[in-house]
């Protein structure tokens, strides 16, 4: 079809869009609203956001009126797409989610278009108004593109910074199996010495040794198989309540605790869905972590869990942390504690790791488009948080009472 095509109404059209852009702009923030069910505040976050979607109403009655005005050639307009395809990404939405908004957008102004026409007296030909039409959708289309090119791109890169990480990870768990298996096989040939075999004492240490690094090796294979999770697609996670997730959380580490006699209390948990296997991942790590570094010399050791979701300037999030009265973390570990194989406690407790855990935790928060982190504002112990987006409006408005986890 010839966009070219002189039609008499696309003068009239454009004029019109251009009043009316406000309420375009409102009409098209309600239908994403519908349809994702998250606060307005988070589709656009900030007013400068919010203010550029009327300069793309006005480009796009630009070129309505005239095919031969370049969109891509607007460079505010393109920088606003690209900015919209950062937002989309940092905020962790899908690629469809993307296409999904630009095709409401298309709806929005196709609806315009005929409400529009059917008020103008001026006359034109049936393939007038369908240039029209077809212009309307293939500005649409472009500032689409942009935003979607700029989304993948940012997509890419993650990709790729994966890919790298992976490989350097990689060469690190060869290294780290490579060794606990030699010190396997090591201890295992000495226990069939007979000088050993016949010293109790002796024969104790080095089946220790050979126990101890066979369980090294099961947490690196157990971590490599949560890391593998992490990269599947969310849309076939299975979402539950997280005072469930809690609970099973402690359920499954309730041997640990009882063993370093550790209290595992929840409270103040809203009762939201929360992705299962995502949230089960981090706050194991998290609770783990805090029983193992749970503090000796203290009579009475415990663990807390709360959460509540937060209004912020992008939206809500819901906010996660795990609190112990334990052995705290040294001031000068703590900018290091969620990188890879770091233990801040590597060299003055007798306490076995891989030191993956909290960076696992923070590559999975990560991968939800939140955050994870660790305060120390308390005399003792630790306080371990993260937080993830909270995008359905349902969720915000729920809270659930304290629970408390199953007797230890």
């Amino acid at each position: 079809m010839d966009i070219n095509i002189n039609c008499k109404l696309a003068a009239v059209l454009a004029e019109r869009m251009r009043g009316e852009r406000n309420d375009l702009t409102r009409r098209w923030l309600d239908r994403i609203v519908a349809r994702v069910d998250i606060d307005p505040n988070t589709v656009f976050p900030t007013d400068e956001l919010l203010n550029h979607v009327p300069l793309l109403m006005d480009r796009i009655a630009d070129y309505l009126e005239n095919p031969a005005v370049d969109i891509v050639a607007e460079s505010p307009v393109v920088g606003k797409a690209m900015e919209l395809g950062e937002l989309r990404y940092a905020q962790g939405f899908d690629v469809h989610e993307i296409l999904k908004e630009y095709e409401l957008l298309g709806g929005v102004l196709f609806a315009f278009l005929v409400r529009t026409v059917e008020n103008i007296d001026d006359p034109c030909t049936r393939a007038e108004l369908l240039a029209c039409a077809h212009r309307l959708f293939r500005a649409v289309s472009i500032i689409q593109q942009l935003t979607t090119s700029q989304y993948l791109r940012l997509a890419s890169e993650r990709v790729r910074e994966r890919e790298d990480r992976l490989r350097g990870f990689n060469r690190t768990v060869t290294h780290e199996l490579k060794n606990r298996i030699g010190a396997v096989l090591g201890a295992g040939q000495l226990l069939e010495d007979p000088d050993i075999s016949a010293d109790p004492e002796r024969r104790a240490r080095f089946a220790a040794m050979v126990v101890q690094n066979a369980e090294g090796m099961q947490d690196v294979l157990q971590n490599l198989l949560e890391l593998s999770k992490m990269d599947s697609d969310a849309r076939h996670q299975r979402n539950v309540p997280l005072p469930r997730v809690a609970a099973e959380v402690c359920r499954q580490l309730r041997e640990m605790s009882s063993a370093r006699n550790v209290r595992v209390v929840i409270e103040d948990m809203p009762d939201v869905e929360v992705n299962a296997g995502a949230m089960e991942l981090c706050l194991t790590n998290y609770v783990s972590n805090a029983i193992k570094y749970s503090d000796p010399s203290r009579s009475n050791r415990w663990v807390r869990l709360k959460a509540d979701v937060r209004q912020g300037d992008g939206g809500a999030d819901l906010v996660i942390a795990v609190e112990d009265n334990g052995l705290g973390v040294p001031e000068e570990a703590r900018e290091k504690l969620f990188s890879r194989f770091y233990r801040a406690h590597g060299t003055i407790t007798g306490v076995e790791g891989t030191g993956l855990g909290l960076s696992i935790v923070r590559d999975t928060v990560e991968s939800l488009g939140g955050r994870a982190w660790a305060e120390f504002d308390a005399p003792a112990g630790s306080r371990f948080l993260l937080a993830v987006p909270c995008r359905r409006a349902a969720d915000r408005e729920r809270r659930g009472g304290a629970a408390t986890a199953p007797d230890r």
